[in-house]
């Protein structure tokens, strides 16, 4: 019954979105749309900001889910890309609202094991120490972050098809 309650505010959340921007919908807005209670909302959540970030997780979970090998690591991205424009209006109005340092911890945290098992399966015939590992998922994680901020920034109108096929990972 708690993720249902969690997943009702996050549809209410996104619904809402697509009529006014986030900092003009309230707590009153979400539980009204639910039929919920206030108490119900801060059960679950601190604030607005805390369901919109459970919600980004909870979508980046989905778009990843177990997509974390060298054949099918661009499945993974392009599901991020894809979760992202599917909820364009969402991600946008987040975009403008939340720090930009929470959205890149966000993007961080959903990028970082993905890129790490995909090193790991290419560097298996290699010797190659865990810290270096740990340092090219990382190089490639802020590569990945910065270009999906840059297509968000700029209103996602390039092709995200054409973006994970550039970033050629299994190359390296």
């Amino acid at each position: 019954m708690q993720h249902s309650t969690k997943d009702e505010l996050e549809k209410a959340l996104k619904a809402l979105l697509l009529k006014k921007p986030l900092d003009k919908i309230t707590i009153t807005d979400l539980t009204n749309h639910c039929g919920i209670s206030r108490m119900a909302f801060y059960y679950h959540f601190k604030d607005i900001y805390d369901l919109v970030e459970w919600a980004c997780l909870e979508d980046a979970k989905k778009a990843l889910n177990n997509r974390k090998t060298k054949e099918t690591w661009q499945e993974g991205f392009l599901d991020i890309f894809e979760a992202v424009y599917e909820n364009k209006p969402f991600i946008m109005n987040a975009y403008h609202v939340i720090k930009r340092e929470q959205i890149e911890n966000f993007l961080y945290a959903c990028t970082f094991d993905l890129l790490l098992n995909v090193v790991e399966q290419q560097s298996q015939d290699k010797y190659i120490t865990t810290e270096n590992k740990i340092f090219i998922a990382q190089f490639y994680k802020y590569g990945f972050v910065g270009l999906m901020l840059d297509w968000i920034k700029n209103g996602m109108q390039d092709d995200y098809h054409l973006i994970v096929e550039k970033l050629a990972i299994d190359q390296m």
